[in-house]
């Protein structure tokens, strides 16, 4: 079941101002970029002593990154857990009475499957759950 936090997303409204910020500031390493079109985002990662910390840029208007920016700014947008078994995450979580915005996992940034869980069921939270698909290594 969940192993471990694996990511702290934080939406941005730019990442080529934010990165530097990561990297100046806090003296992290960015571990790449990639562009979630399913999503509508760009994603960069850095570790921070092994939670990852995933900042989230919309590359369009009505994406929910865009979305959460526009209503709330840019800061914490979601928070993911790494799972085992992400089937059975989803089963638990359904059955506990949490409404579940993704019913089915889908792909993710580096190749891991995601699915989220809606904030109105997790105390205000968008929870996230992941997992590395099978027979795969994730990136990040």
């Amino acid at each position: 079941m969940i192993q471990a936090i694996d990511h702290l997303g934080i939406a941005v409204r730019s990442l080529d101002e934010a990165v530097p910020l990561y990297e100046k500031a806090l003296g992290l390493r960015c571990l790449g970029r990639e562009e979630v079109a399913s999503q509508k985002v760009r994603t960069a990662f850095f570790d921070a002593g092994g939670v990852h910390l995933e900042l989230l840029e919309p590359t369009s208007d009505d994406s929910p990154v865009a979305k959460f920016l526009a209503e709330r700014g840019e800061g914490i947008h979601h928070l993911a857990f790494r799972t085992d078994d992400i089937g059975a995450q989803l089963k638990q979580a359904a059955d506990a009475g949490v409404r579940l915005i993704h019913a089915q996992p889908f792909e993710g940034a580096g190749g891991k499957l995601v699915a989220f869980l809606h904030p109105k069921s997790t105390r205000g939270v968008l929870t996230e759950f992941c997992a590395v698909k099978p027979g795969a290594t994730a990136a990040h």
